[in-house]
């Protein structure tokens, strides 16, 4: 049964979503662009964003898991997609294989996983290897290079296709890491060369969303990198500073509104919500608004966040509940049926919301609740289709 219309809804901003992707294809001076798309697209739908995406001539997209790149090929993807996550199982590894994958090889023992699952198939799987370099999370250690790549070297039934990193502090100007992480991979790659593994088409990679704004994963500092995996900066979100978005080009893509549901008058000294933790200081005009924690407002903006109401900035005030939040609107005019923009085009950002929340923005954008419908649309206030 279709879903009926609700009080909340994520608008996505496609033309915003295209003019993110080309300002970061400027910036990467011509490297190949795997456009990220885990975690649904950072909350915003995996499967329209990615065909949005395709639609504007990228070709290569990467996700976190098998589980992610299923959703993208039931929804018609044919594109490269690359599972940064790798496969952790025999039967995870077969999933991928049959889905198309471009597969991440995470240390020595995926080698071996990976091998298997093509021999079963008789296909030669494309792979990247994940150099770690600095981060210490996942990877393969300096240490144990020389056993991966001989044990690349014994199956056939792999490709290397790539070589990647993840920079620890890319989000950091100057941080010294950044060259550290650059020489590392550098002596991958020679090691790589060495064990006679660098065909032709060889990608490098280490830039997320602030390695290609910011240049430390792109020629000239990585002249190597001839890709790179940007996030974040697609859905119009700077890596760096929270007000830094406008200043790199980017355009919010996600914008989430919901609806004044009730009004009504308070006297001063009158609580709202869970645990009166607020009083109304004077006789004001509390508006209830049908969105909380559950589609995708932090807990933690209560009696400290803004909303835009009519285009003025206006107050959290109380708890936020799991299904809505309330406002305190003075006496200026507000009506039951009035949108109410929580971030995005309009109102604060997702960065700003998050700094007030004590959090990332990823965490603001990936945090919008499943029950939120994201609706696209190409042009502000076009009613647009369900993503």
């Amino acid at each position: 049964m279709e879903s009926p219309p609700g009080p909340v809804v994520a608008r996505i901003d496609l033309e915003a979503l295209r003019a993110n992707a080309a300002q970061l294809g400027a910036a990467a001076r011509g490297a190949r662009l795997f456009a990220v798309v885990k975690a649904d697209a950072y909350g915003h739908g995996a499967p329209r964003v990615a065909a949005e995406l395709s639609g504007a001539g990228l070709d290569a997209f990467a996700v976190a898991r098998v589980c992610e790149l299923a959703a993208l090929r039931e929804a018609g993807l044919r594109a490269e997609v690359l599972v940064l996550g790798g496969a952790h199982d025999a039967a995870e590894a077969d999933a991928a294989l049959a889905l198309g994958a471009t597969l991440a090889l995470l240390h020595e023992g995926h080698v071996a996983l990976a091998a298997k699952a093509a021999e079963r198939r008789g296909v030669r799987l494309p792979v990247h290897l994940e150099i770690d370099t600095g981060m210490r999370r996942t990877g393969v250690a300096p240490g144990a290079l020389a056993a991966a790549l001989a044990r690349l070297a014994d199956a056939p039934a792999l490709r290397l296709a790539g070589l990647f990193t993840h920079f620890a502090r890319a989000d950091e100007p100057g941080a010294p890491e950044a060259e550290a992480q650059r020489a590392g991979l550098r002596a991958a790659l020679e090691a790589v060369r060495a064990a006679g593994l660098a065909a032709d088409g060889l990608l490098v990679h280490a830039a997320n969303s602030a390695g290609v704004l910011g240049g430390y994963g792109v020629a000239p500092l990585l002249p190597e990198a001839n890709a790179a995996r940007p996030g974040l900066a697609l859905y119009g979100v700077s890596p760096f500073a929270p007000d830094d978005a406008a200043g790199a080009g980017l355009r919010p893509v996600m914008t989430l509104a919901a609806r004044v549901v009730q009004t009504r008058r308070l006297g001063a000294g009158e609580a709202v919500g869970y645990g009166g933790t607020w009083h109304a200081p004077r006789a004001t005009t509390v508006a209830t608004v049908a969105a909380g924690y559950a589609d995708g407002v932090p807990w933690q903006l209560g009696n400290r966040g803004t909303v835009a109401l009519r285009g003025r900035r206006v107050p959290i005030v109380g708890r936020v509940s799991m299904d809505s939040i309330a406002l305190d609107c003075g006496d200026e005019a507000v009506v039951v049926g009035d949108e109410v923009v929580l971030f995005g085009a309009g109102g604060p950002s997702a960065a700003e919301v998050a700094e007030l929340a004590g959090t990332i923005a990823y965490d603001v954008l990936a945090g919008v609740g499943s029950r939120v419908p994201r609706v696209a649309h190409r042009a502000a206030g076009a009613a647009g289709d369900a993503v």
